[in-house]
Protein backbone atom coordinates (compact mmCIF):
# COMPACT_ATOMS: atom_id res chain seq x y z
CA UNK A 1 0.00 0.00 0.00
CA UNK A 2 3.28 2.54 0.56
CA UNK A 3 3.68 2.39 -2.79
CA UNK A 4 -0.09 2.64 -4.22
CA UNK A 5 -0.11 5.85 -1.64
CA UNK A 6 3.69 7.26 -2.84
CA UNK A 7 1.88 7.18 -6.74
CA UNK A 8 -0.87 9.13 -5.15
CA UNK A 9 1.19 11.71 -3.98
CA UNK A 10 2.70 12.51 -7.06
CA UNK A 11 -0.82 12.79 -9.24
CA UNK A 12 -1.21 16.29 -8.31
CA UNK A 13 2.25 17.50 -9.69
CA UNK A 14 2.00 14.92 -12.52
CA UNK A 15 -1.65 16.47 -13.62
CA UNK A 16 -0.94 19.92 -13.06
CA UNK A 17 2.23 20.06 -15.16
CA UNK A 18 1.72 17.36 -17.30
CA UNK A 19 0.25 17.42 -21.23
CA UNK A 20 -1.16 14.82 -22.58
CA UNK A 21 0.80 13.13 -25.23
CA UNK A 22 0.04 13.89 -28.75
CA UNK A 23 -0.89 10.10 -29.47
CA UNK A 24 -3.15 8.34 -32.32
CA UNK A 25 -5.10 6.06 -30.54
CA UNK A 26 -3.48 3.26 -31.56
CA UNK A 27 0.01 4.51 -30.15
CA UNK A 28 -1.61 5.27 -26.99
CA UNK A 29 -2.88 2.04 -26.72
CA UNK A 30 0.62 0.62 -27.36
CA UNK A 31 2.61 2.96 -24.84
CA UNK A 32 0.37 2.61 -22.08
CA UNK A 33 0.01 -1.42 -22.39
CA UNK A 34 4.01 -1.30 -22.16
CA UNK A 35 4.40 0.90 -19.30
CA UNK A 36 1.62 -1.09 -17.93
CA UNK A 37 3.35 -4.50 -18.58
CA UNK A 38 6.69 -3.07 -17.00
CA UNK A 39 5.22 -1.79 -14.01
CA UNK A 40 3.09 -5.49 -13.44
CA UNK A 41 6.82 -7.00 -13.94
CA UNK A 42 8.67 -4.64 -11.13
CA UNK A 43 5.17 -5.19 -9.23
CA UNK A 44 5.42 -8.63 -9.32
CA UNK A 45 9.48 -8.92 -8.49
CA UNK A 46 8.62 -6.84 -5.61
CA UNK A 47 6.10 -8.24 -4.29
CA UNK A 48 6.66 -12.13 -4.65
CA UNK A 49 10.37 -12.21 -4.59
CA UNK A 50 11.46 -8.87 -2.52
CA UNK A 51 13.18 -7.43 -5.18
CA UNK A 52 13.40 -4.12 -6.68
CA UNK A 53 14.47 -3.79 -9.95
CA UNK A 54 13.71 0.08 -10.55
CA UNK A 55 14.38 3.27 -8.03
CA UNK A 56 11.58 3.82 -5.43
CA UNK A 57 11.25 7.65 -7.04
CA UNK A 58 11.39 6.31 -10.73
CA UNK A 59 8.96 3.79 -9.72
CA UNK A 60 6.76 6.47 -8.23
CA UNK A 61 6.70 8.61 -10.94
CA UNK A 62 6.53 6.20 -13.81
CA UNK A 63 3.52 4.73 -12.47
CA UNK A 64 1.94 8.18 -11.85
CA UNK A 65 2.71 9.13 -15.19
CA UNK A 66 0.87 5.79 -16.84
CA UNK A 67 -2.10 6.65 -13.95
CA UNK A 68 -1.65 10.26 -16.38
CA UNK A 69 -1.78 8.55 -19.57
CA UNK A 70 -4.97 6.65 -19.15
CA UNK A 71 -6.53 9.72 -17.83
CA UNK A 72 -5.93 11.87 -21.10
CA UNK A 73 -7.19 8.54 -23.32
CA UNK A 74 -10.00 7.83 -21.51
CA UNK A 75 -8.45 4.10 -20.58
CA UNK A 76 -8.67 4.70 -16.37
CA UNK A 77 -10.97 1.53 -16.32
CA UNK A 78 -8.00 -0.65 -17.63
CA UNK A 79 -6.56 -3.13 -15.25
CA UNK A 80 -3.12 -1.24 -14.01
CA UNK A 81 -0.88 -3.67 -12.43
CA UNK A 82 -1.84 -4.42 -8.24
CA UNK A 83 -0.52 -5.31 -5.45
CA UNK A 84 -1.09 -8.53 -4.47
CA UNK A 85 -3.92 -8.74 -2.18
CA UNK A 86 -3.65 -7.79 1.80
CA UNK A 87 -2.96 -11.06 3.16
CA UNK A 88 -4.57 -13.19 5.88
CA UNK A 89 -4.04 -11.33 8.97
CA UNK A 90 -6.44 -9.20 9.67
CA UNK A 91 -5.13 -6.15 11.78
CA UNK A 92 -6.33 -5.26 15.15
CA UNK A 93 -6.84 -1.71 14.43
CA UNK A 94 -6.67 -0.33 10.40
CA UNK A 95 -3.94 1.54 8.73
CA UNK A 96 -5.26 4.49 7.39
CA UNK A 97 -2.49 5.83 5.56
CA UNK A 98 -1.39 9.66 5.23
CA UNK A 99 -2.61 12.08 3.01
CA UNK A 100 -0.17 15.08 1.66
CA UNK A 101 -0.70 18.44 1.08
CA UNK A 102 1.48 20.33 -1.65
CA UNK A 103 2.28 23.48 -0.20
CA UNK A 104 2.99 25.64 2.94
CA UNK A 105 -0.49 27.17 2.57
CA UNK A 106 -2.42 23.94 2.35
CA UNK A 107 -0.83 22.98 5.34
CA UNK A 108 -1.66 26.68 7.05
CA UNK A 109 -5.54 25.89 6.02
CA UNK A 110 -5.35 22.38 7.68
CA UNK A 111 -3.71 23.46 10.71
CA UNK A 112 -6.89 25.85 11.03
CA UNK A 113 -9.00 23.07 11.61
CA UNK A 114 -7.25 20.64 14.09
CA UNK A 115 -5.68 21.09 17.66
CA UNK A 116 -2.95 20.22 20.09
CA UNK A 117 -0.68 19.21 16.98
CA UNK A 118 2.98 17.63 17.30
CA UNK A 119 5.23 17.10 14.26
CA UNK A 120 7.41 13.74 13.16
CA UNK A 121 9.97 13.06 10.45
CA UNK A 122 8.01 11.12 7.58
CA UNK A 123 10.48 8.11 7.96
CA UNK A 124 10.99 6.65 4.47
CA UNK A 125 10.43 2.32 4.93
CA UNK A 126 7.86 -0.28 5.20
CA UNK A 127 4.61 0.30 7.65
CA UNK A 128 4.22 -2.38 10.18
CA UNK A 129 1.80 -3.65 13.10
CA UNK A 130 2.92 -4.63 16.28
CA UNK A 131 0.58 -6.50 18.66
CA UNK A 132 1.94 -6.96 22.80
CA UNK A 133 -0.45 -9.17 24.62
CA UNK A 134 0.54 -9.67 28.50
CA UNK A 135 3.42 -8.17 27.76
CA UNK A 136 4.76 -10.37 25.03
CA UNK A 137 5.09 -9.67 21.22
CA UNK A 138 2.52 -11.80 19.69
CA UNK A 139 1.97 -10.37 16.62
CA UNK A 140 3.56 -8.52 13.84
CA UNK A 141 1.53 -7.61 10.50
CA UNK A 142 2.22 -5.63 6.89
CA UNK A 143 0.42 -2.64 6.21
CA UNK A 144 -1.17 -4.78 3.39
CA UNK A 145 -3.87 -2.87 2.24
CA UNK A 146 -4.76 -1.78 5.68
CA UNK A 147 -6.98 -3.73 6.57
CA UNK A 148 -5.09 -7.07 6.39
CA UNK A 149 -1.59 -7.85 6.21
CA UNK A 150 1.07 -10.29 5.92
CA UNK A 151 2.40 -12.37 8.70
CA UNK A 152 6.03 -11.19 9.47
CA UNK A 153 6.11 -11.88 13.35
CA UNK A 154 9.38 -14.41 12.98
CA UNK A 155 11.08 -11.64 10.94
CA UNK A 156 10.47 -9.14 13.67
CA UNK A 157 11.14 -10.72 16.31
CA UNK A 158 15.20 -11.15 14.77
CA UNK A 159 15.07 -7.57 14.88
CA UNK A 160 16.79 -6.21 17.99
CA UNK A 161 15.28 -3.07 17.64
CA UNK A 162 12.20 -4.23 18.43
CA UNK A 163 11.62 -5.37 22.20
CA UNK A 164 10.15 -8.29 22.58
CA UNK A 165 8.75 -7.59 25.54
CA UNK A 166 7.05 -4.59 27.42
CA UNK A 167 5.49 -3.67 30.48
CA UNK A 168 3.12 -1.28 32.16
CA UNK A 169 0.76 0.69 29.48
CA UNK A 170 2.29 -0.81 26.79
CA UNK A 171 1.46 -4.53 27.98
CA UNK A 172 -1.72 -5.41 25.92
CA UNK A 173 -1.13 -2.54 22.98
CA UNK A 174 -1.25 -2.20 19.59
CA UNK A 175 1.17 0.29 17.85
CA UNK A 176 1.84 1.50 13.88
CA UNK A 177 5.13 2.46 12.85
CA UNK A 178 7.75 2.29 10.48
CA UNK A 179 10.26 -0.44 9.61
CA UNK A 180 13.29 1.51 8.08
CA UNK A 181 17.06 1.16 7.03
CA UNK A 182 19.09 2.75 9.92
CA UNK A 183 21.43 5.25 8.56
CA UNK A 184 24.73 6.96 10.60
CA UNK A 185 24.21 10.63 9.92
CA UNK A 186 22.07 11.02 6.83
CA UNK A 187 21.48 14.23 5.37
CA UNK A 188 18.28 13.47 3.03
CA UNK A 189 19.16 16.93 0.88
CA UNK A 190 22.62 15.14 -0.17
CA UNK A 191 21.92 11.59 -0.23
CA UNK A 192 18.56 11.43 -1.16
CA UNK A 193 16.41 7.71 -0.92
CA UNK A 194 19.18 5.48 -1.25
CA UNK A 195 16.58 2.90 -2.25
CA UNK A 196 15.73 2.61 1.49
CA UNK A 197 12.23 1.57 1.42
CA UNK A 198 12.78 -1.00 -1.12
CA UNK A 199 15.87 -2.60 0.60
CA UNK A 200 14.08 -3.35 3.86
CA UNK A 201 10.47 -4.34 1.74
CA UNK A 202 13.38 -7.00 0.47
CA UNK A 203 14.06 -8.27 4.01
CA UNK A 204 11.07 -8.75 5.00
CA UNK A 205 9.57 -10.30 1.74
CA UNK A 206 12.33 -12.94 1.35
CA UNK A 207 12.01 -16.41 2.65
CA UNK A 208 15.25 -16.62 3.61
CA UNK A 209 16.75 -14.84 6.98
CA UNK A 210 18.47 -11.58 5.69
CA UNK A 211 21.85 -9.70 7.07
CA UNK A 212 20.15 -6.62 6.90
CA UNK A 213 17.60 -7.50 9.63
CA UNK A 214 20.24 -6.56 11.42
CA UNK A 215 20.31 -3.23 10.76
CA UNK A 216 16.98 -2.37 10.54
CA UNK A 217 15.10 -0.30 13.05
CA UNK A 218 11.58 0.67 13.78
CA UNK A 219 9.91 4.09 14.24
CA UNK A 220 6.86 3.73 16.55
CA UNK A 221 4.48 6.83 14.80
CA UNK A 222 0.77 5.86 16.41
CA UNK A 223 -0.32 4.06 19.52
CA UNK A 224 -4.23 3.70 18.55
CA UNK A 225 -6.26 4.23 21.70
CA UNK A 226 -3.20 4.91 24.05
CA UNK A 227 -3.10 7.46 26.89
CA UNK A 228 -4.74 10.52 26.41
CA UNK A 229 -1.61 13.04 26.23
CA UNK A 230 0.90 13.14 23.73
CA UNK A 231 3.18 13.28 26.11
CA UNK A 232 2.44 10.30 28.05
CA UNK A 233 2.29 8.53 25.22
CA UNK A 234 6.21 8.93 24.23
CA UNK A 235 7.21 8.72 27.78
CA UNK A 236 5.25 5.38 28.12
CA UNK A 237 7.00 4.34 24.54
CA UNK A 238 10.41 5.50 25.32
CA UNK A 239 10.60 3.39 29.16
CA UNK A 240 9.34 0.37 26.79
CA UNK A 241 12.41 0.96 24.46
CA UNK A 242 10.98 3.03 21.28
CA UNK A 243 12.92 5.56 22.45
CA UNK A 244 13.31 7.21 19.09
CA UNK A 245 9.52 8.65 18.65
CA UNK A 246 10.46 10.90 22.09
CA UNK A 247 13.05 12.27 20.42
CA UNK A 248 11.40 13.07 17.00
CA UNK A 249 8.58 14.17 18.43
CA UNK A 250 7.81 18.09 18.95
CA UNK A 251 4.62 20.09 19.62
CA UNK A 252 4.11 22.79 16.85
CA UNK A 253 1.74 25.93 16.86
CA UNK A 254 2.30 27.43 13.49
CA UNK A 255 3.05 26.56 9.92
CA UNK A 256 6.51 28.54 10.60
CA UNK A 257 7.37 26.13 12.93
CA UNK A 258 6.62 22.95 11.12
CA UNK A 259 8.50 24.70 7.88
CA UNK A 260 11.38 25.41 10.14
CA UNK A 261 11.74 21.88 11.36
CA UNK A 262 11.09 20.15 7.87
CA UNK A 263 14.41 22.67 6.93
CA UNK A 264 16.57 21.34 9.33
CA UNK A 265 15.05 17.88 9.17
CA UNK A 266 15.89 17.97 5.01
CA UNK A 267 19.48 19.39 6.04
CA UNK A 268 20.92 17.83 8.73
CA UNK A 269 22.55 14.31 9.87
CA UNK A 270 19.52 12.03 10.85
CA UNK A 271 19.56 8.18 11.48
CA UNK A 272 17.52 7.63 9.20
CA UNK A 273 15.99 8.05 5.60
CA UNK A 274 13.11 10.53 5.10
CA UNK A 275 10.61 11.77 2.85
CA UNK A 276 9.18 15.05 4.28
CA UNK A 277 7.23 15.62 7.78
CA UNK A 278 3.98 14.18 9.39
CA UNK A 279 1.69 16.52 11.16
CA UNK A 280 -0.77 14.95 13.54
CA UNK A 281 -2.91 16.18 16.03
CA UNK A 282 -3.14 14.17 19.27
CA UNK A 283 -6.36 14.07 19.63
CA UNK A 284 -7.31 10.67 18.07
CA UNK A 285 -10.71 8.77 17.14
CA UNK A 286 -11.03 5.08 19.17
CA UNK A 287 -9.08 2.55 17.11
CA UNK A 288 -12.60 1.12 15.96
CA UNK A 289 -13.24 3.96 13.96
CA UNK A 290 -9.88 3.67 11.80
CA UNK A 291 -10.67 3.32 8.43
CA UNK A 292 -8.14 3.18 4.92
CA UNK A 293 -7.99 6.50 3.62
CA UNK A 294 -9.63 8.04 6.25
CA UNK A 295 -6.82 9.60 8.87
CA UNK A 296 -8.21 13.06 8.82
CA UNK A 297 -6.06 14.00 11.99
CA UNK A 298 -2.49 13.49 10.45
CA UNK A 299 -1.29 15.19 7.35
CA UNK A 300 2.09 14.66 5.39
CA UNK A 301 4.19 17.77 3.57
CA UNK A 302 6.61 15.74 1.57
CA UNK A 303 9.99 17.53 0.19
CA UNK A 304 10.19 18.29 -3.46
CA UNK A 305 11.77 15.79 -5.35
CA UNK A 306 15.73 15.76 -5.78
CA UNK A 307 14.86 14.30 -9.22
CA UNK A 308 12.11 14.41 -11.64
CA UNK A 309 11.18 12.37 -14.75
CA UNK A 310 10.31 14.00 -17.74
CA UNK A 311 9.24 13.55 -21.10
CA UNK A 312 11.47 14.73 -24.09
CA UNK A 313 9.64 16.76 -26.45
CA UNK A 314 11.99 17.44 -28.83
CA UNK A 315 15.95 17.39 -29.61
CA UNK A 316 18.15 20.08 -30.76
CA UNK A 317 21.29 20.89 -31.91
CA UNK A 318 23.39 23.81 -30.91
CA UNK A 319 27.11 24.64 -32.51
CA UNK A 320 29.04 26.59 -29.66
CA UNK A 321 31.97 28.90 -30.36
CA UNK A 322 34.69 26.34 -30.82
CA UNK A 323 32.77 24.33 -33.87
CA UNK A 324 31.35 21.58 -31.20
CA UNK A 325 27.94 20.64 -31.59
CA UNK A 326 26.01 20.03 -28.59
CA UNK A 327 22.79 18.35 -28.43
CA UNK A 328 19.94 19.86 -25.91
CA UNK A 329 16.26 18.29 -25.39
CA UNK A 330 13.11 20.17 -24.42
CA UNK A 331 11.20 18.70 -22.07
CA UNK A 332 8.19 18.78 -20.44
CA UNK A 333 8.23 21.77 -18.01
CA UNK A 334 8.99 20.20 -14.15
CA UNK A 335 9.49 22.05 -11.52
CA UNK A 336 12.49 20.99 -9.28
CA UNK A 337 13.17 23.30 -6.48
CA UNK A 338 12.85 26.32 -7.33
CA UNK A 339 13.52 25.76 -10.74
CA UNK A 340 11.36 25.25 -13.95
CA UNK A 341 13.33 22.90 -16.03
CA UNK A 342 12.50 22.60 -20.06
CA UNK A 343 15.95 22.33 -21.56
CA UNK A 344 18.87 19.84 -20.66
CA UNK A 345 21.91 19.60 -22.31
CA UNK A 346 22.83 16.30 -23.35
CA UNK A 347 26.22 16.81 -24.01
CA UNK A 348 28.38 15.74 -27.73
CA UNK A 349 26.08 14.22 -30.74
CA UNK A 350 28.21 11.03 -29.45
CA UNK A 351 27.24 10.70 -25.90
CA UNK A 352 23.53 11.37 -27.36
CA UNK A 353 23.29 8.90 -29.59
CA UNK A 354 25.00 6.32 -26.77
CA UNK A 355 22.28 7.68 -24.18
CA UNK A 356 19.73 6.66 -27.64
CA UNK A 357 16.92 9.30 -26.66
CA UNK A 358 14.48 10.28 -28.68
CA UNK A 359 11.13 12.72 -28.69
CA UNK A 360 9.19 10.61 -26.49
CA UNK A 361 11.19 9.27 -24.13
CA UNK A 362 11.04 9.49 -20.12
CA UNK A 363 14.18 11.01 -18.43
CA UNK A 364 15.12 11.41 -15.28
CA UNK A 365 16.56 15.23 -14.58
CA UNK A 366 18.03 16.50 -11.51
CA UNK A 367 20.13 19.82 -10.75
CA UNK A 368 23.57 19.93 -10.59
CA UNK A 369 26.02 22.34 -8.99
CA UNK A 370 24.76 26.20 -9.25
CA UNK A 371 21.15 25.05 -10.34
CA UNK A 372 22.19 23.63 -13.76
CA UNK A 373 19.54 20.64 -14.88
CA UNK A 374 21.36 17.50 -15.65
CA UNK A 375 20.47 14.43 -17.14
CA UNK A 376 20.94 11.55 -14.73
CA UNK A 377 19.61 8.73 -16.81
CA UNK A 378 16.86 7.45 -19.42
CA UNK A 379 14.21 6.07 -17.61
CA UNK A 380 11.34 4.70 -20.33
CA UNK A 381 12.07 5.01 -24.23
CA UNK A 382 9.01 5.08 -26.07
CA UNK A 383 8.10 2.39 -29.04
CA UNK A 384 8.22 5.56 -31.70
CA UNK A 385 12.35 6.24 -32.45
CA UNK A 386 12.24 8.88 -34.60
CA UNK A 387 15.38 11.04 -34.34
CA UNK A 388 16.27 14.32 -35.46
CA UNK A 389 19.32 14.29 -37.93
CA UNK A 390 22.52 16.25 -36.78
CA UNK A 391 23.77 18.82 -38.35
CA UNK A 392 27.24 17.56 -40.28
CA UNK A 393 30.59 18.21 -38.27
CA UNK A 394 31.66 21.14 -40.77
CA UNK A 395 32.50 23.49 -37.86
CA UNK A 396 35.76 23.94 -36.21
CA UNK A 397 37.74 26.27 -33.51
CA UNK A 398 39.11 28.28 -37.14
CA UNK A 399 35.58 28.16 -38.65
CA UNK A 400 33.16 31.41 -38.67
CA UNK A 401 35.38 34.57 -37.43
CA UNK A 402 33.26 36.17 -40.13
CA UNK A 403 29.45 36.87 -40.24
CA UNK A 404 27.65 34.56 -42.83
CA UNK A 405 24.14 32.81 -42.55
CA UNK A 406 25.58 29.26 -42.62
CA UNK A 407 27.70 30.65 -39.64
CA UNK A 408 25.70 32.43 -37.91
CA UNK A 409 25.04 29.70 -34.51
CA UNK A 410 28.89 29.58 -34.13
CA UNK A 411 29.59 33.39 -34.50
CA UNK A 412 27.54 35.13 -32.21
CA UNK A 413 28.48 32.22 -29.57
CA UNK A 414 31.70 33.23 -30.09
CA UNK A 415 30.73 36.86 -29.07
CA UNK A 416 28.80 35.50 -26.24
CA UNK A 417 31.97 34.28 -24.85
CA UNK A 418 33.91 37.12 -25.46
CA UNK A 419 31.63 39.38 -23.59
CA UNK A 420 31.85 37.10 -20.57
CA UNK A 421 33.03 38.07 -16.67
CA UNK A 422 36.22 36.04 -17.24
CA UNK A 423 36.74 37.44 -20.56
CA UNK A 424 36.72 40.89 -21.63
CA UNK A 425 34.09 42.09 -19.05
CA UNK A 426 31.03 43.26 -20.91
CA UNK A 427 28.31 43.54 -18.36
CA UNK A 428 24.40 43.01 -19.21
CA UNK A 429 25.64 42.47 -23.01
CA UNK A 430 23.97 38.85 -23.49
CA UNK A 431 22.73 37.12 -26.89
CA UNK A 432 19.81 39.43 -27.60
CA UNK A 433 22.12 42.22 -27.02
CA UNK A 434 24.96 40.99 -29.52
CA UNK A 435 21.59 39.85 -31.89
CA UNK A 436 20.52 43.60 -31.67
CA UNK A 437 23.38 45.06 -32.75
CA UNK A 438 24.70 43.10 -35.08
CA UNK A 439 21.41 42.84 -36.47
CA UNK A 440 21.73 46.71 -36.64
CA UNK A 441 25.48 47.03 -37.99
CA UNK A 442 26.21 44.07 -39.77
CA UNK A 443 29.14 43.07 -37.95
CA UNK A 444 31.57 41.73 -40.75
CA UNK A 445 33.86 39.95 -38.26
CA UNK A 446 34.36 39.17 -34.16
CA UNK A 447 35.51 42.31 -33.45
CA UNK A 448 33.65 44.87 -35.39
CA UNK A 449 31.85 46.29 -32.46
CA UNK A 450 35.31 48.08 -31.82
CA UNK A 451 34.92 50.32 -34.57
CA UNK A 452 30.99 51.52 -33.93
CA UNK A 453 31.03 54.91 -32.65
CA UNK A 454 29.53 56.65 -29.72
CA UNK A 455 26.71 58.12 -32.31
CA UNK A 456 25.70 54.60 -33.86
CA UNK A 457 25.09 53.09 -30.53
CA UNK A 458 22.92 55.27 -29.54
CA UNK A 459 20.56 54.94 -32.15
CA UNK A 460 20.60 51.39 -31.99
CA UNK A 461 16.97 50.17 -32.44
CA UNK A 462 16.29 48.39 -29.49
CA UNK A 463 18.74 50.49 -27.18
CA UNK A 464 18.19 53.57 -25.13
CA UNK A 465 20.42 56.44 -25.88
CA UNK A 466 21.92 55.99 -22.33
CA UNK A 467 22.08 52.21 -22.65
CA UNK A 468 24.10 52.80 -25.65
CA UNK A 469 26.53 54.98 -24.19
CA UNK A 470 27.35 53.01 -21.63
CA UNK A 471 28.24 50.21 -24.02
CA UNK A 472 30.28 52.78 -25.42
CA UNK A 473 32.56 53.24 -22.80
CA UNK A 474 32.45 49.67 -22.01
CA UNK A 475 33.74 48.66 -25.31
CA UNK A 476 36.15 51.22 -24.94
CA UNK A 477 37.46 49.74 -21.56
CA UNK A 478 37.32 46.07 -23.15
CA UNK A 479 39.96 47.84 -25.79
CA UNK A 480 42.46 47.90 -22.55
CA UNK A 481 41.99 44.71 -21.08
CA UNK A 482 45.11 42.66 -20.56
CA UNK A 483 46.80 40.81 -23.77
CA UNK A 484 45.88 37.37 -22.06
CA UNK A 485 42.52 38.38 -21.86
CA UNK A 486 42.84 39.26 -25.27
CA UNK A 487 43.62 35.98 -26.38
CA UNK A 488 40.40 34.32 -24.70
CA UNK A 489 38.49 36.54 -26.95
CA UNK A 490 39.81 35.24 -30.13
CA UNK A 491 39.56 31.78 -28.94
CA UNK A 492 43.28 30.94 -28.73
CA UNK A 493 43.40 27.46 -27.23
CA UNK A 494 45.88 27.97 -24.40
CA UNK A 495 45.12 25.63 -21.53
CA UNK A 496 44.60 28.53 -18.40
CA UNK A 497 46.97 26.38 -16.05
CA UNK A 498 49.99 27.65 -19.44
CA UNK A 499 48.54 30.81 -20.43
CA UNK A 500 49.08 31.80 -16.46
CA UNK A 501 53.00 30.14 -17.29
CA UNK A 502 53.19 32.14 -20.66
CA UNK A 503 55.72 35.29 -20.12
CA UNK A 504 54.72 36.15 -23.99
CA UNK A 505 52.83 39.53 -23.88
CA UNK A 506 52.62 40.63 -27.61
CA UNK A 507 51.13 38.82 -31.07
CA UNK A 508 54.81 37.96 -32.52
CA UNK A 509 55.96 36.52 -29.73
CA UNK A 510 53.29 33.78 -30.23
CA UNK A 511 53.65 33.62 -33.49
CA UNK A 512 57.79 32.50 -33.18
CA UNK A 513 56.94 29.64 -31.21
CA UNK A 514 57.09 26.28 -33.25
CA UNK A 515 55.37 23.14 -31.79
CA UNK A 516 58.54 22.20 -29.89
CA UNK A 517 58.52 25.19 -28.41
CA UNK A 518 54.97 25.28 -27.41
CA UNK A 519 55.70 21.65 -25.76
CA UNK A 520 57.88 23.74 -23.08
CA UNK A 521 54.71 25.24 -21.87
CA UNK A 522 53.48 23.65 -18.87
CA UNK A 523 50.14 21.74 -19.42
CA UNK A 524 51.05 21.44 -23.75
CA UNK A 525 51.34 17.84 -25.10
CA UNK A 526 52.28 17.04 -28.45
CA UNK A 527 48.82 17.74 -30.26
CA UNK A 528 47.40 20.36 -28.38
CA UNK A 529 51.15 22.25 -29.45
CA UNK A 530 50.15 21.03 -33.23
CA UNK A 531 47.14 22.64 -32.64
CA UNK A 532 48.15 25.83 -31.18
CA UNK A 533 50.58 26.40 -33.94
CA UNK A 534 47.93 25.98 -36.74
CA UNK A 535 45.71 27.97 -35.41
CA UNK A 536 48.03 30.98 -34.39
CA UNK A 537 49.76 30.72 -38.20
CA UNK A 538 45.85 30.76 -39.61
CA UNK A 539 45.66 33.37 -42.08
CA UNK A 540 41.82 34.11 -40.78
CA UNK A 541 43.43 34.56 -37.44
CA UNK A 542 46.45 36.63 -38.86
CA UNK A 543 43.65 38.95 -40.49
CA UNK A 544 41.71 39.63 -37.18
CA UNK A 545 45.16 40.23 -35.05
CA UNK A 546 45.89 43.03 -37.73
CA UNK A 547 42.63 44.81 -37.24
CA UNK A 548 43.15 44.62 -33.07
CA UNK A 549 46.54 46.27 -34.20
CA UNK A 550 44.95 48.98 -36.10
CA UNK A 551 42.46 49.70 -33.01
CA UNK A 552 45.20 50.06 -30.59
CA UNK A 553 44.41 46.75 -28.59
CA UNK A 554 47.33 45.98 -26.58
CA UNK A 555 49.78 43.18 -27.66
CA UNK A 556 48.83 43.18 -31.44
Amino acid sequence: MWRGLGVVMLLWSSYGLAICPAWSPAQAEQEIARLSAQIARWDKAYWQQGVSDVNDDVYDQLAARLKQWRHCFGDEQATEAQMPAGGSIRHPVSHTGVSKVANKAALRQWMRSHQDLWIQPKVDGVAVTLVYRQGQLVQATSRGDGLKGEDWTAKVKRIAAIPARVTGPLANSVLQGELFLRRDNHVQHQMGGMNARAKVAGAMMRQDDSALLDHIGIFIWAWPDGPATMDERLQALTRAGFDLTESWTHKVSSVEEVEKLRHRWLTSPLPFVTDGVVVRSAQEPAGNRWLPGDGSWVIAWKYAPVARIAEVRSITFAVGRTGRIAVVATLEPVQLDDKRVQRVNLGSVGRWQALDIAPGDQVQVSLAGQGIPRLDSVVWRGSNRQKPVPPASRFTPLTCFYASPECHEQFMARLAWLSSSQVLNIEGLGDAGWKALHQAHHFEHLFSWLALTQEQLQHTPGLSAQRGLRLWHQFNQARRQPFTRWLEALGVPVPRVAMRALGDRHWQQLQSRDPLRWQQVPGIGVEKARRLAEFIHHPTVNALTSWLNEQGVPGF
